[in-house]
C-alpha cells in the first residue's frame, strides 16, 4: 500500500479545492465539487469562490441565491451552509440524524419543561408537535425569525420562543430568503426570514436511494484522500467505517503518514507533490480547515488555537505553499495581515499582491500588517 506524505495530502486537497490554481468552472458547478460552503457569516463564502474562480463576481452568486439555484439552511455539523438546491434537498435527510442529534442537546431539552422547572428532563413539550407547529405558523410562506419566536412562545408560555424556534429549525428543513443569504453587511444579519424548504424549492425533499455512500463519495471528491474519522468529523454522521467497508471495489487505499489507512476514489488522480501552490486568502469559517479530523495537511497543530479559538470561531486565513501561514481581518477599509511566522520577500510580495487583488472586492482601500492572534490558553 502507497504511503502518502503531509505534503502529498496537502497538493490532493488543493488540486480537489481549486486552490492550486483557480478554474473556470461556473459558481454552481464549484459549489457542487466542494458539496456545501459554511456560511454562518454570508459574505464569507462569497470570498471562497473569488480565490477558486477566474473572475469570479458578487453577482453571480448573488443571482443564484436568488434564483433559489442556491441555499443557504442549517446543514453539515448542524452549522449554515450554502448548497445547490438539489444537493441539499438529497443531502438535507442524509444528515437529519445528526440535527436531530443537536436538537436533543440540554440547551433545547431544558426548555421543553416550564420555565422554573429544574429537571430539565424535556417534560411537556413533544418535538413532533413543536415542528407541526412551527409549520403551521409559517404555512408555505416567508416568516422573520423573531415572528416565528414569538408565536410559538405564544403557544407555550413560559418557554424561550428563540429556542423553540432554533428547534425547529433544526428538525424540520427552512431555507433563510435572500436577504439573509446574500452579499451585505459584514456580520451576521440581525432580522433572518426562513421558509419551509419544499415551499421555496417548489419540490419535496428527496426520499430516493441516496445513501451514505454519496456522502464519502462527495467528500472524497472534494478533501480526500481521506480517513473515515475524517468524513465523520465533516458530515457529523458516526458509524461510517460500515459504510467504506461495503464500498471496497470503488475506493483505492493508501497510507496516512503516521500510518493509518487512508481511503480515496478509484478514479481520483493525485497532483506532484512538489506542485508550487500560489498564496491564496481564504474566508472565515472555510471547510478546508474543518473537514477532517487530523488537520495537519493545512495548518500546523500550533496554529490551530490561533484560528480556531472557541466560541465557534474560524477566523479568516491565508496559506503560504500551501499550509495556514496567518490570519488577516477587515476593518475601516484596511485589509491586516497577521504572518505567524516572518515570510520571505518573496512570499511576502506575493501576498500583498493577491491581498491588493482582494481588496476592492470586500470593499477595502488598504493593505496593512497587524499583529497574530495569541494562541488561546
Amino acid at each position: 500500500m502507497t504511503t502518502l506524505s503531509l505534503r502529498a495530502l496537502n497538493r490532493a486537497l488543493l488540486d480537489r479545492q481549486f486552490l492550486l490554481a483557480r478554474t473556470d468552472r461556473t459558481p454552481l458547478e464549484v459549489i457542487g465539487r466542494l458539496v456545501a460552503l459554511q456560511a454562518q457569516e454570508p459574505n464569507w463564502p462569497y470570498v471562497g469562490l473569488w480565490s477558486r474562480i477566474h473572475g469570479f463576481t458578487r453577482a453571480e452568486l448573488t443571482a443564484l441565491v436568488e434564483d433559489r439555484k442556491v441555499v443557504r439552511s442549517t446543514l453539515l455539523r448542524s452549522t449554515q451552509h450554502l448548497a445547490a438546491a438539489d444537493d441539499f434537498r438529497r443531502l438535507r435527510p442524509l444528515v437529519q440524524p445528526v440535527l436531530d442529534r443537536t436538537a436533543g442537546s440540554p440547551y433545547f431539552t431544558r426548555n421543553h419543561s416550564a420555565r422554573g422547572d429544574s429537571t430539565g428532563h424535556g417534560v411537556g413539550l413533544d418535538p413532533a408537535s413543536l415542528v407541526a407547529e412551527g409549520l403551521d405558523l409559517l404555512g408555505d410562506g416567508t416568516l422573520p425569525r423573531r415572528e416565528l419566536a414569538r408565536g410559538l412562545a405564544d403557544r407555550h408560555p413560559g418557554h424561550d420562543g428563540r429556542i423553540l424556534a432554533g428547534e425547529v429549525e433544526l428538525r424540520t428543513p427552512l431555507v433563510h430568503d435572500p436577504a439573509t443569504a446574500a452579499w451585505g453587511s459584514w456580520g451576521n444579519r440581525s432580522a433572518i426570514s426562513v421558509t419551509p424548504a419544499e415551499a421555496w424549492l417548489g419540490r419535496p425533499m428527496a426520499t430516493t436511494t441516496e445513501t451514505a455512500k454519496e456522502l464519502v463519495r462527495r467528500h472524497l471528491a472534494a478533501f480526500g484522500p481521506a480517513r473515515v474519522k475524517d468524513v465523520q468529523v465533516w458530515c457529523g454522521l458516526t458509524r461510517l467505517g460500515e459504510v467504506v467497508a461495503e464500498m471496497d471495489d470503488e475506493l483505492r487505499r493508501y497510507s496516512g503518514p503516521g500510518g493509518g489507512e487512508l481511503f480515496d476514489l478509484a478514479e481520483a488522480e493525485l497532483p506532484d507533490p512538489e506542485t508550487p501552490a500560489p498564496v491564496r486568502l481564504l474566508p472565515a469559517f472555510d471547510n478546508i480547515l474543518l473537514a477532517h479530523a487530523d488537520r495537519t495537511r493545512i495548518i500546523g497543530d500550533e496554529d490551530r488555537t490561533r484560528v480556531m479559538p472557541g466560541g465557534a470561531q474560524v477566523r479568516p486565513t491565508f496559506l503560504v505553499d500551501g499550509r495556514v501561514h496567518g490570519t488577516w481581518s477587515l476593518g475601516a477599509g484596511t485589509l491586516r495581515l497577521a504572518p505567524f511566522r516572518p515570510l520571505r520577500a518573496a512570499d511576502r510580495a506575493a501576498l500583498e499582491e493577491e491581498a491588493g487583488r482582494l481588496l476592492p472586492f470586500v470593499g477595502g482601500t488598504t493593505v496593512a500588517y497587524g499583529d497574530p492572534p495569541p494562541p488561546a490558553t
